[in-house]
């Protein structure tokens, strides 16, 4: 049995050391994962196993701890373990090298007295004292064991990643619990916001599942189809609850017990704050949770904004990297995407289904296998941010947002294409412009831009255009529009890399220009454009992403029906010339050489020598990271070649 497990990001490896032969040297014996967890594997089978038979978890939280995932089931195993006993912060411990402590989730833990790493000493003796109370090791349940819920729908199997978003859930509905840190003696209501599919109702179950054992009063669902089925349930669960209460009652001499009382879905539009309150938990001790697509209700309750998945969850539930993109990581699209290329649907195929004429694969099952439940739900969620833009200046402004996809728009964009369009004075077509954009806001299918411009989500532009009630209004926009930004184009001239003169750069087609965008976005993010500091970073993780670069110019030219061609002898700066520059001439050579170089060193790796520390220890790793360093250069000139063809600045600094 381990007095202490020790969790902690790869990143403070370094940090935690010492740490660790402190505490070993007082007298504890100590757990650490030298290896690390499967990413996307939740906890591995090791990973559990130590902890069931380990006093405590002590955490080093540091603000790289809350991105790791490992570090997060760690932590929620753990604390679950504690909050089953009675209290939370029994089997877990923080150390905290930060200044603040708003970085550490859930709240309950924020509120603790964090020992310092800074005084060894002082630390070990408070982790003794504090293994010192515990009779065992900790009692990890099986996932999904136990459920004291009332009408809560089943999980979804596939939930993926939100890990900070459930500790945030969490800490917002326990934040009067520390009203030393929080400012709140009373509980608040929360409210997990976000566009139609994005996950909230995943969310909730999930919560619900999860963290149970903060909730033995129960879980209450209520569901519905329209506000007077919610009100017909919320009868029914106060009835349920006062049914439970009496039993309690019965049993116990307290009563009272913490219950979740969950909101999902309510058809909230134009409804008033006031009558979404009225659905709230009926009795003291009730934590209320509302899941909501609007954002016009701050009043309610304390707001968990979910946004779309991030890149690796995205490719992990659809298992390509080009249909997460195309959906931008929209948990409903990749559900329902997903399913089918479980079926035999190839990738590619259905990629072409998202951007080509007819059906939308989002609207059909898609001869999905027999439960078809998840395809049916997405089919809603595209019917559901249709119904979302229900005026018509929210439509005008998505047709807008449309026609200059992937370019964001600004109020001043969208009134420019109404004024013309419709004759109308430019004060009048910028008030409806605003309007529209504050709708669609609220319904959050505008996310910001940079420089006050907007973009909305791809499945909502999917959506829109395969269900536009009004297509001829949408044409009509999307003539006006490009007029209005090929009329604002001034004349360029590039210098391109090895030319010797400017050279006049012809106004691009709007696919050369879209696909010049999406790689250039896509570019300027890379490690080869983004400078790292001397000896941090990953070698390995550095070629795949200059692997996966090419694999994404190559797609991109691919949706955009672009060859990828050499440089002319004119020296003409194309969307083919650049981007074969930045394959053929630029990253292939470098990849060519150190993959297998690098590849050869891994194969040597002890089972015992962590990979970063393996690699670090690489006689050839200097060599391979001055290289790297000069990729830059090119990388940032073709980048800019690209920026020049789109007309989008990235604010790349100049190579020098």
């Amino acid at each position: 049995m381990w007095d202490v497990f020790l969790s902690y990001s790869r990143g403070d490896v370094d940090r935690v050391r010492p740490l660790a032969r402190a505490l070993r040297g007082g007298g504890l014996s100590v757990f650490t994962d030298e290896t690390g967890v499967a990413s996307f594997a939740g906890i591995s089978d090791t990973i559990r196993r130590e902890l069931a038979r380990s006093k405590a978890l002590l955490a080093y939280y540091s603000t790289g701890y809350p991105e790791r995932e490992a570090c997060q089931w760690e932590l929620t195993t753990a604390y679950l373990a504690g909050l089953g006993e009675g209290d939370p912060r029994r089997r877990v411990m923080v150390v905290n090298p930060e200044h603040g402590t708003g970085h550490i989730h859930p709240v309950e833990l924020r509120d603790a007295r964090h020992p310092s790493a800074a005084d060894p000493d002082a630390l070990v003796a408070d982790v003794r004292e504090h293994v010192g109370r515990l009779d065992g090791p900790m009692p990890v349940r099986e996932y999904g064991a136990a459920r004291r819920t009332r009408a809560t729908p089943e999980p979804f199997p596939e939930f993926l990643g939100r890990l900070p978003e459930l500790w945030q859930v969490h800490s917002a509905l326990h934040a009067h619990s520390a009203p030393l840190v929080t400012g709140r003696a009373v509980a608040h209501a929360v409210q997990i916001r976000g566009m139609a599919g994005i996950g909230k109702t995943r969310l909730a179950q999930e919560y619900a599942l999860r963290f149970e054992a903060a909730y033995p009063g129960g879980v209450y669902w209520l569901g519905g189809a329209s506000y007077d089925e919610f009100e017909a349930r919320y009868a029914e669960c106060v009835e349920q609850a006062e049914r439970a209460e009496q039993a309690e009652r019965a049993e116990h001499a307290d009563t009272g017990e913490p219950f979740l009382w969950v909101v999902d879905g309510i058809p909230e539009a134009r409804l008033a704050t006031r009558d979404l309150a009225r659905l709230a938990a009926p009795r003291p001790g009730g934590h209320t949770l509302f899941t909501l697509r609007s954002r016009a209700y701050d009043g309610l309750g304390t707001p968990v904004d979910l946004g779309p998945l991030d890149a690796a969850h995205a490719r992990v539930l659809v298992g390509d990297d080009v249909l997460a993109q195309a959906v931008g990581g929209h948990p409903g699209a990749l559900d329902l995407l997903g399913r089918a290329v479980r079926a035999g649907h190839g990738p590619r195929s259905l990629y072409d289904r998202l951007h080509g004429p007819g059906p939308s694969p989002l609207d059909s099952p898609l001869d999905t296998p027999a439960d078809s439940k998840g395809a049916e739900g997405t089919a809603r969620v595209t019917a559901s941010l249709v119904r979302d833009v229900d005026t018509p200046d929210a439509a005008d402004v998505l047709r807008c947002a449309a026609a200059l996809h992937p370019l964001p728009l600004s109020v001043d964009d969208v009134a420019a294409v109404l004024a013309a369009t419709d004759a109308v004075p430019y004060v009048v077509a910028h008030r409806h412009a605003a309007n529209g954009i504050a709708e669609l806001r609220v319904r959050g299918l505008l996310g910001p831009a940079p420089e006050d411009r907007w973009q909305p989500h791809p499945v909502t532009l999917h959506a829109w255009r395969h269900h536009d009630p009004a297509p001829s209004r949408a044409e009509t926009l999307r003539h006006t529009a490009l007029r209005t930004l090929c009329g604002r184009r001034d004349p360029v001239t590039l210098a391109f890399p090895g030319s010797r003169r400017e050279v006049p750069m012809a106004a691009p087609s709007e696919s050369e220009r879209m696909a010049a965008f999406d790689i250039q976005v896509e570019l300027v993010t890379r490690i080869g454009v983004q400078e790292l500091a001397p000896g941090t970073g990953s070698l390995r993780e550095a070629l795949t992403s200059l692997k996966s670069l090419i694999d994404f110019t190559r797609g991109t030219l691919h949706t955009y029906s672009i060859g990828l061609e050499p440089g002319s002898t004119a020296g003409a700066v194309t969307v083919q010339s650049l981007a074969y520059a930045l394959i053929n001439d630029t990253i292939r050579p470098f990849t060519t050489t150190w993959h297998p170089r690098l590849a050869a060193h891994e194969t040597g790796r002890p089972a015992a020598v962590a990979p970063l520390d393996h690699e670090s220890a690489w006689p050839e790793a200097p060599a391979m990271r001055t290289e790297l360093s000069a990729l830059r250069e090119p990388l940032v000139r073709i980048a800019a070649g690209f920026g020049g063809i789109s007309g989008a600045d990235f604010g790349v600094p100049a190579a020098g």
